[in-house]
């Protein structure tokens, strides 16, 4: 059974949120309901920091990233015109403040595999653990016009059109850069198939 206010996606992929509980919430929270801003940050703080580690490569950052997005829509709701999905709008205040904290920064901080799950088994974790921090050294070495629909489409399950819409770009577009993505990953890691 889906939690409330979610459904299941056709392909399971990923739960769809429901659009019109959360333009009832935005709605209310522009007229300054706090508890309806508050719902909206707790059905959608686990996508803001997920999507922002997977762009910054880094717990402390994600961290300060997901704290600036949640104090940033107070006052950047006047901006949601409602012409979009609020999902995608977020996606967009998301991408767009986790781009301009790697501009701010000149060195950051990788990810280590002390952050995600462990593997079981000695030689399997060690091994999964080196892998997998090479992998996230790649995809944070990707340029930014191709990480960007990597973590939309590849790692967050958005659709193309989905992914176009959050990017300003033609499902084209993301498709082309995707698949360079996906090439120059696929050549950081040949060493590990």
């Amino acid at each position: 059974m889906s939690a409330p206010g979610r459904r299941s996606a056709p392909d399971d992929r990923r739960p769809v949120i429901d659009d019109e509980a959360d333009r009832w919430l935005v709605s209310r929270a522009r007229t300054g309901d706090r508890s309806a801003y508050e719902e909206l940050v707790r059905r959608h703080r686990d996508r803001i920091y997920r999507i922002a580690l997977r762009m910054l490569g880094s717990a402390a950052d994600a961290d300060d990233v997901a704290q600036e997005v949640v104090i940033q829509l107070w006052t950047a709701m006047s901006g949601f015109a409602g012409t979009s999905s609020f999902t995608t709008w977020l996606y967009r205040v998301v991408v767009n403040r986790c781009l301009n904290h790697r501009r701010s920064q000149r060195t950051h901080q990788e990810l280590s595999d002390a952050d995600h799950p462990r593997v079981a088994g000695p030689e399997r974790r060690v091994l999964a653990g080196e892998e997998l921090q090479a992998g996230l050294t790649a995809i944070s070495g990707l340029p930014e016009e191709q990480r960007v629909p990597l973590v939309l489409v590849q790692l967050e399950g958005l659709s193309y059109r989905e992914a176009a819409a959050v990017t300003k770009t033609t499902e084209a577009t993301v498709r082309g850069r995707l698949a360079r993505a996906r090439a120059t990953l696929m050549s950081e890691m040949k060493d590990w198939t």
